[in-house]
């Protein structure tokens, strides 16, 4: 996909580039944290699809935030769940594996598609797929250089985000090798976390992605 006024993905990561991950977020805190994510710079915002009633959180994101927050839905492992990420107007379809049959449904559906990957050849079978980014997981078994690597052969326009063990503290090291973006879990959110302390993280978070 190109960077055009129609890509809000690419829109939202250069506004700030991570994607908060919540995993384990319950409905009724959704909107609080969401906005107090926002509220700190992030734009994207993904809840799992193992945390509880995930789809219900998702549509109550969707219907707080419209069109200047991007929700999706993460840890889908199939074309049913795509669907239901669709039904509950998320933007955005995240997996910590690489399935040709989720990627192509996401797009035939009108979302984006962010699969993980590890090898060369998961990546570019994705990008073959139609993936509008590839999600290097897990982030702690990926060094900067096996990323300077994957670099130097992917597409130039090809959309790297690095996520697994990724916090404030060791983002610019991918950042200086070409990743483009991150997937922020646990080191930004846990269930039962205060929301004023989320917020505070993701002001770091924020922070550092500004940085150069």
């Amino acid at each position: 996909m190109s960077h055009d006024e129609k890509d809000l993905m690419g829109k939202f990561l250069a506004e700030c580039p991570v994607v908060a991950i919540l995993r384990g977020l319950e409905p009724e805190r959704a909107v609080a944290v969401g906005q107090a994510l926002f509220d700190a710079g992030i734009r994207i915002i993904e809840v799992p699809a193992n945390s509880p009633d995930p789809f219900v959180s998702i549509a109550a994101l969707v219907e707080h935030f419209g069109d200047r927050a991007m929700i999706g839905a993460g840890t889908i492992l199939t074309v049913d769940q795509v669907a239901e990420v669709k039904k509950a107007g998320g933007q955005v379809v995240v997996s910590p594996n690489m399935n040709v049959d989720v990627i192509r449904a996401t797009k035939d559906m009108g979302m984006y598609s962010l699969p993980g990957c590890f090898t060369a050849t998961e990546a570019f079978t994705a990008l073959d797929a139609g993936a509008d980014g590839l999600k290097f997981f897990p982030g702690e078994a990926i060094t900067p250089a096996i990323v300077k690597a994957l670099r130097a052969v992917l597409p130039p326009q090809a959309r790297v985000l690095i996520v697994g063990g990724i916090g404030a503290d060791n983002m610019s090291q991918f950042t200086e090798v070409g990743a483009n973006g991150f997937g922020i879990g646990s080191w930004l959110f846990k269930p039962g976390r205060p929301t004023e302390e989320i917020a505070e993280l993701a002001r770091q978070v924020f922070a550092v992605s500004q940085q150069g």
